[in-house]
C-alpha cells in the first residue's frame, strides 16, 4: 500500500523504523492572497470559496462528519475534498490531532494553537509578509516541533498542511533557493496550469529584487546568496516557514513526515535551506516527504525529478513515499474524480494514509470502506 519513488534506501529504513510506531498529526492552516486569482487553484470553485477552504477543512478534520461547521466545506470543479480521506484515518484509528493557524483570513472555529501569522500577500507584489512575522513563525514552528517530537505518546510526527495556492508559492520558493522547478510542481487541477504559476513566480522574484533577467523560460539567476527567511517574506505563505521549523526540530527527537505533495518537497528544501544558512542542526535522514500515489505519478508535472533536483541543492534528497490509494472502484464519482487527475492531495491525505498501513497494515478495502463511510455521513446529516 505505499511505494518509494526517490531516495529509496533512506525511504525503505525509515519504514522500516516506524512501522508499528504511534504518530500524531499536525495540520498547519495558513492562507494566501495567491489563491484569489481565477484560475490558480480548483480547491473551491470560485475565489470567494477559496477564502474559506482552509476554515472548512479544519472544521471536517475536527468535527468529523456528524457536526455541521459554521463553513460548509466548498464546491469543488470535481471530485471530494482530501479531508475525508485524512478524517476517516484519524477518526478510525484515533490519532491525536493537533491543528495550527499559522495566519488564516478569519479566527478558527475550533480549537487550534495560534503560530502568530498573518494571511499572506499575492507573492507577485514580491511582498508577501513582513521579515519579523517570517522569523516569529519560525521560532514558534521549532517550539512545537520539539514539544510534539519529546511526547513520548508520538514516536514520530505527520505534518500536513492546507494552503490553497500553495503550490504556486512552492514554485516561488523552489525558484528563489535555486532550484530549476518550472512546470515541475503539482496543482488541484487534472492539467498543471504551469505557465499561469510561472508568470505569477516571475513577478514576484522580480519585484524582490537581488534577480537576473527572469526572461520567458528562464529559471533566473541568484545575484546573492539569498537568505532563505527573506524569500518565503518576499514570495511565500505563512504555512512554509512554519513547518520547515517544526520539521527541523522534530527531526532532532525523532521521525517526521512532511504530508502532502510539491508544497512539502519546497518545504523540504526551504528546511534545509534555514538549517544551512542559519547553522541549524537537523536530521534530515529522519525527514520524508508522504503523498499519494495521484501526485507522484502525475503526468502534467514531474515529482519525482523535482524531488532529486532538490537533493543536488540540500544536504539530502528528500525520500518520496506515496500511498497507493486507489478510487477507480469507489461508489461515488467525486472519489473516483481524483483518478482523472483532480485535487489529488491536502490536508495530509497521503501522509495519513501511510500512517494508516505503518500502524495498522491497512489495506486498499480498508481504506475504501472507512472513507466512504465519511462521505456518507456527510450527506445524510
Amino acid at each position: 500500500m505505499l511505494r518509494i519513488y526517490t531516495n529509496i534506501t533512506q525511504g525503505e529504513a525509515w519504514v522500516a523504523k516506524y512501522k508499528g510506531k504511534k504518530t500524531a498529526f499536525a495540520c498547519v492552516l495558513g492562507f494566501t492572497q495567491t489563491s484569489l486569482i481565477p484560475g490558480i487553484s480548483a480547491a473551491g470553485r470560485t475565489p470567494e470559496d477559496r477564502k474559506y477552504t482552509a476554515l472548512a477543512d479544519a472544521e471536517f478534520l475536527y468535527y468529523g462528519a456528524d457536526k455541521k461547521g459554521q463553513y460548509p466545506l466548498p464546491p469543488l470543479i470535481a471530485g471530494a475534498s482530501p479531508v475525508f480521506i485524512t478524517r476517516a484515518v484519524v477518526e478510525t484509528l484515533n490519532i491525536p490531532v493537533y491543528l495550527f493557524n499559522a495566519g488564516l483570513l478569519e479566527p478558527p472555529t475550533v480549537p487550534t494553537i495560534d503560530l502568530q501569522g498573518v494571511p499572506a500577500k499575492c507573492l507577485s507584489q514580491g511582498a508577501a509578509m513582513d521579515f519579523a512575522t517570517i522569523q516569529r513563525l519560525l521560532e514558534q514552528g521549532m517550539i512545537w516541533g520539539e514539544r510534539l517530537s519529546r511526547n513520548k505518546e508520538n514516536e514520530y510526527l505527520v505534518i500536513g498542511e492546507c494552503v490553497v495556492g500553495g503550490t504556486t508559492t512552492a514554485l516561488a520558493i523552489l525558484t528563489g533557493l535555486g532550484i530549476p522547478a518550472q512546470g515541475m510542481v503539482n496543482s488541484s487541477h487534472p492539467i498543471c496550469n504551469h505557465a499561469q504559476k510561472w508568470e505569477i513566480v516571475q513577478a514576484g522574484l522580480g519585484r524582490m529584487g537581488g534577480w537576473g533577467d527572469m526572461g520567458t523560460g528562464g529559471q533566473g539567476e541568484i545575484q546573492n546568496s539569498v537568505d532563505p527567511l527573506r524569500l518565503v517574506a518576499a514570495v511565500g505563505d505563512p504555512m512554509q516557514v512554519a513547518v520547515a521549523g517544526m520539521a527541523i526540530a522534530a527531526s532532532r527527537h525523532g521521525g517526521v513526515m512532511l504530508a502532502g505533495g510539491t508544497q512539502m518537497l519546497a518545504v523540504f528544501a526551504l528546511a534545509s535551506a534555514i538549517a544551512q544558512f542559519y547553522n541549524l542542526s537537523w536530521q534530515p535522514e529522519e525527514v520524508v516527504v508522504g503523498t499519494t500515489r495521484w501526485v507522484a505519478i502525475d503526468s502534467t508535472c514531474k515529482t519525482t525529478q523535482l524531488a532529486q533536483e532538490i537533493g543536488k541543492k540540500s544536504a539530502i534528497a528528500p525520500s518520496l513515499i506515496a500511498t497507493e490509494l486507489c478510487f477507480d472502484n469507489s461508489r461515488y464519482a467525486q472519489l473516483q474524480a481524483y483518478e482523472q487527475g483532480f485535487v489529488k492531495e491536502g490536508m495530509g491525505a497521503g501522509g495519513a494514509c501511510i500512517a494508516a498501513y505503518l500502524s495498522r497494515n491497512w489495506q486498499q478495502h480498508q481504506f475504501l470502506e472507512a472513507i466512504e463511510a465519511q462521505l456518507d455521513r456527510y450527506w445524510q446529516t
